[in-house]
């Protein structure tokens, strides 16, 4: 079946291509009774302009691609609908991929996303380096850092505190007369486990802390678990390194007889949406993880926009929810 094209609405309406151009763009002024000839032609021959075509003319796509390393952690769909929100209310149309924590994957989707033309990607990568972004960014493509900050890429960024965060919780455990810790973190070549961990071993030796340990792992449930299930000797408190390494290790700690937070306390960091209704309920670090992404998408425009010309960092504040995982 031959395509309609515009030439076709023009000749059903009974006027110019210009004329029909006008109207599917709303680009300029059409009388009314011409107007009303055109949306009934296309209307009667169910023409779809291509959207492309007339994005790469007006030289925008009006869409967003957006990376991801792990669509099965629930710490990734609140950010995304923040970052949709955002887009939605302003036209554009998000585009979103899972890297799976694959570096390969990760160049493959930029690439891919270039060759759709999008207007700009927000990245949360799957380490602390990747080679495609520096040259992509040289040549013109807009890249907003989300939870991320990568070395050697100069780029603006959103990102929550770790720092801080990291530091009100020790606070907290130190209060409560804890003085041996172990914390079990997530991948070692992330943003946020790199700063979690350097927080960590700053308060130890600050409060003149001998008894602690800390790991990079995963950030997953099966890392806390195998943490949990093989840990020899239990200290006061164990820290996640977010919700679901804090899930596991109480899951397994207490298969094993061990009572959380009689015998030990455990924290995760996020505060995503099933921590209050575990059982213990979990003690945690609450990310603004709906506004971050919100925050990005917002930023992203400005730099499409040429409303911010200059590298900007967001940083926002997490928030210590207290609950009964700790003593």
């Amino acid at each position: 079946m031959k395509k309609v094209s515009i030439k076709d609405v023009a000749k059903e309406a009974g006027v110019s291509i210009s004329t029909v151009s006008r109207v599917v763009n709303n680009s300029a002024y059409v009388k009314e009774e011409l107007r009303v000839k055109v949306e009934k032609a296309i209307k009667k021959l169910n023409y779809n302009p291509n959207i492309i075509a007339q994005s790469l003319r007006k030289g925008k796509t009006k869409s967003i691609g957006f990376v991801i390393p792990d669509i099965t952690n629930p710490f990734f769909p609140n950010i995304v609908k923040g970052v949709e929100d955002y887009l939605k209310k302003e036209g554009y149309t998000l585009l979103l991929s899972n890297s799976d924590q694959d570096l390969d994957m990760e160049i493959k989707i930029i690439n891919t996303f270039i060759s759709k033309h999008i207007d700009g990607i927000i990245f949360t990568g799957t380490g602390l380096y990747n080679p495609l972004l520096e040259k992509v960014i040289v040549k013109g493509t807009k890249i907003v850092f989300l939870d991320r900050i990568l070395e050697g890429v100069n780029a603006s960024y959103v990102i929550c505190d770790n720092e801080y965060g990291i530091l009100e919780l020790l606070k907290y455990l130190y209060s409560r007369g804890i003085r041996s810790f172990y914390f079990v973190n997530g991948n070692e070549n992330t943003f946020s486990a790199k700063i979690r961990y350097e927080a960590f071993i700053k308060f130890m030796k600050e409060k003149n802390i001998e008894d602690y340990k800390h790991i990079f792992t995963n950030f997953s449930y099966e890392a806390g678990y195998n943490f949990g299930k093989n840990i020899k000797k239990i200290p006061q408190a164990i820290i996640g390194g977010n919700d679901l390494i804090a899930y596991g290790i109480s899951d397994s700690l207490q298969e094993r007889g061990i009572n959380v937070p009689e015998d030990v306390s455990v924290t995760g960091f996020d505060d995503i949406l099933f921590s209050k209704h575990y059982k213990p309920a979990l003690t945690t670090v609450r990310q603004p993880i709906y506004e971050m992404g919100y925050k990005a998408a917002e930023l992203m425009l400005k730099i499409i926009n040429g409303k911010q010309n200059k590298i900007k960092g967001i940083i926002l504040k997490p928030q210590l929810i207290i609950r009964n995982s700790t003593i």
